[in-house]
């Protein structure tokens, strides 16, 4: 594969902590604008691994999240490797992904969940942190995609409920209602939905050891991580 500055940086390394969601979306948004063409071949794994700067079981779990969401194929045999599909999700969209409603969304987002997960980690009693890790147990076996993302709205709620201010509870559900939007654009692989749901046990865990710090270091990376993933898959 020929190399210019574009492909350069996309094939520059990751940065941490949220390397899987952005590898995603590095190569999804250069799929989407023409920079990995139709049916071109990725470089192989150890050398896209060392490119990036990331662990091969991150680019495994990333490259089975685009394969899944209709981006990539894998071939296999002596000429096999991971290719760009043919015709790959909207290909022929060159709308700007994440516009300015989209951002302010995503913005709004940020504050409300984090603001939440701060009282959460200093009020919350034992049977808001129970219904917070029943959630999480129902999204590892989820039957569905549907199931999921009403486990998921009802987690980041339970959240806001944990921080015991019914107004924040009301600005949880709508922001929630708003990025039911976003995220009804994009496919729902199952690496990026046990990601995401790794992450919501841990923060439980953290919110029960009271550590504000931590896990809303981790909310945010939550956040981050979402919002690479839209910018790839969109």
């Amino acid at each position: 594969m020929e190399r210019d500055a574009a492909l350069d940086a996309v094939f520059s390394p990751v940065r941490p902590p949220t390397t899987f969601e952005e590898t995603v979306e590095r190569l999804g948004t250069a799929i989407r604008l023409g920079l990995l063409s139709p049916g071109s071949r990725l470089p192989p794994e150890r050398q896209l691994a060392g490119e990036l700067r990331i662990s091969r079981t991150t680019l495994r779990s990333a490259l089975t999240t685009l394969v899944q969401s209709g981006h990539l194929v894998v071939q296999r045999g002596r000429s096999g490797g991971t290719f760009v599909a043919e015709r790959p999700p909207l290909s022929e969209s060159v709308a700007e992904p994440l516009g300015e409603e989209a951002r302010a969304v995503l913005d709004l987002r940020v504050a409300i969940e984090t603001g939440a997960t701060v009282l959460a980690a200093e009020r919350a009693g034992k049977p808001e942190l129970a219904r917070l890790e029943k959630l999480v147990e129902k999204m590892a076996t989820p039957a569905d995609f549907e199931q999921y993302r009403r486990a998921d709205i009802r987690f980041h709620i339970g959240v806001a409920e944990a921080a015991c201010s019914p107004r924040l509870v009301t600005a949880m559900t709508e922001v929630q209602g708003q990025m039911s939007e976003l995220i009804g654009l994009i496919a729902h692989p199952e690496q990026v939905l046990a990601h995401s749901n790794a992450q919501h046990r841990r923060l439980v865990g953290l919110l029960r050891k009271r550590d504000a710090q931590r896990a809303v270091a981790l909310m945010r990376e939550h956040i981050e991580g979402t919002e690479h993933i839209l910018g790839g898959l969109v």
